[in-house]
């Protein structure tokens, strides 16, 4: 009998568990392989929320998180944590997703051991090195130093050619993302979900649902008040709308964020949804607005129009197709943009769906596959 191969899985992040749960979950129904899970716990409480979706209790938890953390803290003890993992472990691949600090020393530390790497949504760009801060970079280094370049979409494939990437090393899958939410949101919600209830109690009293996350780090400050004011002035010009805002923990998100929008009454300020909820609230939502990488790939799934809250994005794909638009955090550009796709006919969320470009659900098996070629399966 053929001896298993070993596959270390590495996340520290709630996104990056959404992402690398299908290519988990995908694993392990595979008998070719044995996975070990390891969290860097980059972000706690987040974290776990996602991985009892997935049913992932990790073989190793690093439990690093500190309250106002710094990147080189964050980087310093993911890197040692990782590297003594991979010593004990010994992977034949290990597997890191998307563009976090965890993904960024998951990759050295891998390349410090002789362990290729596998990249999953490989090959994002803005060229930009400080937008997004500190993601550009993160997978800017893991790029250079992954064996396996899973690309989303064509052109991601064709950034990651431009860098010099060989051309069998890149795979385009689809971004696993879709896989995800997919799942997820065929699943009936669970109708005693008190936070549930209380969100569609409000958007019954509101009628249109608009929502919103902000959480970049380049975003802090007078950005950030700038898309909290846009909101207030969209509230003044729709009656009907109602706004619901999952605030990150951050406390540079939170205090701005509960300064400006606690008091209005047709705002819902929430604790960070689960995955399950969050879902459940799109599908429910009319508009998004949001500076997360992962909701721009997440909103066009479930037909839903997306205002990016950023300046530059490294998921273009979006854009050109129309499923979504990059404003900013201008409040002149938020208010007109917004107004223009509340007033979108009947039927735009299901021309958004055909539209998606970011994958048609399967992208996790294809990724299985490509190991198992890798390794000579």
């Amino acid at each position: 009998m053929t001896q298993r191969r070993k596959i270390l899985a590495i996340f520290g992040t709630r996104p990056e568990v959404i992402k690398m749960g299908p290519v988990v979950e995908a694993l392990r129904a595979d008998g070719a392989f044995t996975v070990v899970t390891l969290a860097t716990a980059q972000h706690r409480e987040m974290l776990d929320d996602m991985l009892r979706v997935f049913g992932i209790v990790p073989d190793h938890d690093l439990d690093i998180m500190t309250p106002d953390q710094r990147v080189v803290d964050v980087t310093a003890q993911c890197l040692l944590g990782i590297d003594a993992v991979l010593r004990q472990e010994k992977p034949d691949l290990a597997l890191v997703q998307g563009d976090t600090t965890t993904v960024l020393a998951a990759a050295l530390a891998c390349h410090y051991n002789r362990i290729p790497v596998g990249h999953v949504e490989a090959g994002l760009r803005t060229a930009d090195k400080y937008a997004p801060f500190p993601e550009e970079m993160n997978r800017r280094v893991a790029g250079a130093l992954a064996d396996l370049h899973f690309a989303p979409t064509a052109q991601a494939r064709e950034n990651l050619r431009r860098e010099g990437v060989p051309e069998a090393a890149i795979l385009i899958t689809g971004n696993t993302v879709v896989d995800a939410v997919l799942h997820i949101a065929a699943k009936p919600p669970d109708p005693n979900d008190a936070v549930l209830q209380r969100i569609a109690r409000f958007a019954d009293g509101v009628g249109r649902l608009l929502l919103v996350t902000a959480h970049r780090r380049e975003s802090f400050g007078a950005p950030l008040r700038g898309v909290c004011q846009a909101l207030l002035r969209i509230l003044e010009t729709h009656p009907d709308a109602g706004l619901v805002f999952p605030v990150h923990p951050n406390p540079n998100v939170r205090h701005t964020v509960h300064e400006l929008l606690g008091a209005q009454s047709r705002v819902l300020l929430l604790e960070p949804l689960d995955y399950l909820q969050f879902v459940q609230v799109m599908r429910r939502a009319t508009l998004i607005l949001t500076d997360s990488g992962g909701v721009q790939e997440e909103a066009p799934s479930l037909g839903k129009p997306v205002l990016v809250l950023r300046d530059k994005t490294e998921r273009p794909e979006g854009i050109q197709a129309g499923v979504a638009l990059l404003v900013g955090t201008d409040p002149e550009r938020i208010v007109a943009e917004a107004t223009r796709l509340l007033a979108a006919p009947p039927g735009a969320d299901e021309r958004l769906r055909r539209q998606n470009p970011y994958g048609d659900g399967h992208a996790a098996p294809r990724i299985v596959q490509a190991i198992r070629a890798h390794l000579g399966l």
